[in-house]
């Protein structure tokens, strides 16, 4: 039996962006209505996507005859042109649509799209930086931020409290940072307990502040 379909997404712009999100959307099950101005992008995507429109969306009427008022949601990952991103968050607004995802360029750009209807604004190009930046610490193996200074990090286990469980190297209390699971050469993921001893060469997933997770990460 094939998985349940969810609700169809509007995926508006399939640059790099765009294109991964709804590649990824069709994965987790999703109906995406992919749209570009470009003919060789919606030749591209029309073989991977549930359907490819070459549409100007920054067009009500353009958008209503697709069917926009429809969809559970919207993203709008034009970058390089601000006035046709802005302009389609606005149709998408005029719409009813109020899960409107966002790509911006800048923070201005990120203001106007919010004043326009945006619900979500996502900077992809600022949080890939920045996800590089940690990941060149060759402590830290993989790395996801979240936009309120929180992140959670999988990186290799400090010597500090190599050889202890975690209940003795009091991670929480000295380091700020929680141990959420284990990885153990190809064992399978561990979910870490009190009594969970750190062995080296052990991975560690870890959650907290990024400035904390920074400093536990370099530890010796």
């Amino acid at each position: 039996m094939s998985a349940k379909r969810r609700k169809p997404v509007l995926v508006i712009g399939l640059g790099r962006f765009g294109g991964a999100v709804g590649l990824t959307l069709e994965r987790m099950g999703h109906e995406v209505l992919g749209a570009d101005t470009d003919p060789l992008l919606v030749q591209q995507f029309a073989p991977e996507l549930t359907k490819v429109v070459q549409a100007d969306c920054t067009d009500v009427s353009c958008l209503k005859s697709l069917g926009v008022e429809d969809f559970e949601a919207a993203v709008v990952a034009i970058g390089t042109d601000i006035e046709a991103s802005v302009l389609s968050v606005l149709a998408l607004s005029d719409l009813g649509l109020t899960n409107i995802w966002a790509k911006a360029t800048n923070e201005k750009h990120a203001r106007i799209l919010e004043r326009t209807g945006a619900s979500h604004v996502v900077f992809p190009e600022q949080r890939m930086g920045e996800r590089v930046a940690h990941l060149l610490n060759e402590r830290l193996l993989d790395f996801i931020g979240f936009g309120d200074e929180f992140a959670i990090a999988k990186l290799k286990a400090p010597d500090a409290i190599v050889g202890l469980p975690l209940v003795t190297s009091e991670c929480r209390r000295k380091y700020a940072v929680t141990v959420v699971g284990v990885k153990r050469g190809t064992e399978d993921f561990i979910h870490a307990v009190p009594d969970t001893l750190i062995f080296p060469d052990d991975e560690l997933v870890v959650s907290g502040r990024i400035s904390d997770i920074e400093r536990f990460s370099t530890m010796d």
